[in-house]
């Protein structure tokens, strides 16, 4: 009996040199840099966790958020077209409270401009920031919990102990080219690189009116049209815009938010005229709220690029109904630093108005439907 007891006792002595060993490893690696910066990390496309480190470890006096419309920007295009020195932390999927407390954190740490695609079903239903499974505030605010839960992960230590792996010379270099096919996250030499599409990435084969018209014919089809609308209600969208976005906004009267509308294809709102018309109405509707709210703002510049329509119904500009391509990431930059789209506060539906006549007047291309 008292040999089993003392292998018990040695097994939890084992287990628990196990832990500590992997917890102190991390906090050596730190690969999220939550602790130290370093020049030799590697970065995550897992944007809802890698953000919370680079908060910490970059230095930036510009956010820019979003969702899956803005994740292929990268940081040096950004800096470049608008003089800036910019933090990425778009996030695919993201709705608008994880996108008002990641930017809380930005501020807190020094961001003097924010921008920000807003897209409209940022602002449907979702979790208390809180209770949110797929965002950990206390990682974010540096809580005992969120660190404890960093330190004794044991997916960090797997990604710390690859990290330390690729730091040995030899292996650095076949380590780094085999990351993006091994079961790690931290595979990104750059910070750059973050949901970036590589610089040798054919557009033309996955951004084309083929690949619009397609989208546009699965979301309208009758099987399938009553997602168009799914979580989206008036009073709820528009109470989540003023309790997300103009909360923040008041609270950080010296920061400057650069607020656009992404250049949708023409083909969103048709879908929702033709198989969802309750559904564009709402977005019409709330869109309205948020422009003469936003342009009433001191510290606010709003720009619409949705009514732009040599690119909006130019269909080989996207992949599907609304995500556009890399080249027309570089006009919504040059766009932002022009300011030829802002909206005037003294008519802020104008742009608005424009959409909705377009959106009245156009007429799909049946011919080249799937």
């Amino acid at each position: 009996m008292q040999g089993a007891f003392a292998q018990l006792r040695r097994l939890l002595l084992a287990s628990i040199a196990c832990v500590l060993g992997a917890a102190l490893l991390t906090y050596a690696v730190d690969p999220l840099q939550l602790f130290r910066p370093s020049r030799s990390a590697f970065y995550s496309d897992d944007t809802r966790v890698q953000n919370a480190g680079l908060i910490r470890s970059q230095t930036f006096e510009t956010a820019f958020m979003g969702t899956s419309l803005a994740i292929h920007f990268r940081q040096s295009d950004i800096d470049r077209a608008l003089g800036v020195h910019s933090l990425k932390l778009a996030m695919t999927g993201s709705n608008s409270r994880q996108q008002a407390f990641v930017l809380e954190q930005a501020i807190d740490r020094g961001a003097k401009r924010v921008i920000w695609a807003m897209d409209d079903f940022i602002f449907v239903e979702a979790a208390d920031i809180e209770a949110d499974p797929y965002l950990s505030v206390d990682l974010y605010r540096g809580t005992a919990k969120g660190i404890a839960s960093y330190l004794f992960s044991a997916a960090m230590a797997k990604e710390s102990l690859f990290t330390l792996l690729r730091s040995v010379p030899p292996l650095r270099e076949p380590l780094t080219r085999a990351a993006p096919f091994l079961p790690v996250k931290f595979a990104l030499p750059d910070v750059d690189d973050i949901y970036a599409l590589p610089r040798d990435f054919d557009v033309a084969r996955d951004y084309n009116a083929r690949k619009t018209l397609a989208a546009f014919a699965y979301i309208t089809s009758p099987v399938r049209s009553r997602f168009l609308g799914e979580g989206y209600g008036y009073d709820a969208m528009v109470s989540h815009f003023e309790r997300d976005a103009i909360s923040l906004i008041t609270r950080h009267p010296d920061v400057t938010f650069d607020i656009y509308f992404p250049p949708y294809s023409i083909l969103q709102f048709v879908a929702m005229r033709d198989a969802s018309p309750a559904t564009l109405k709402i977005v019409t509707d709330l869109t309205a709220v948020i422009a003469q709210r936003l342009t009433q703002l001191p510290n606010v510049r709003l720009h619409d690029f949705r009514a732009i329509k040599v690119v909006t119904h130019d269909l080989d500009n996207y992949g599907d109904v609304i995500h556009h391509s890399p080249v027309i990431d570089a006009k919504v930059l040059q766009w932002l630093a022009s300011g030829e789209y802002r909206v005037d506060p003294k008519t802020p539906l104008a742009s608005l108005d424009e959409l909705k006549a377009q959106i009245e007047a156009y007429r799909v291309p049946r011919s080249n439907l799937p």
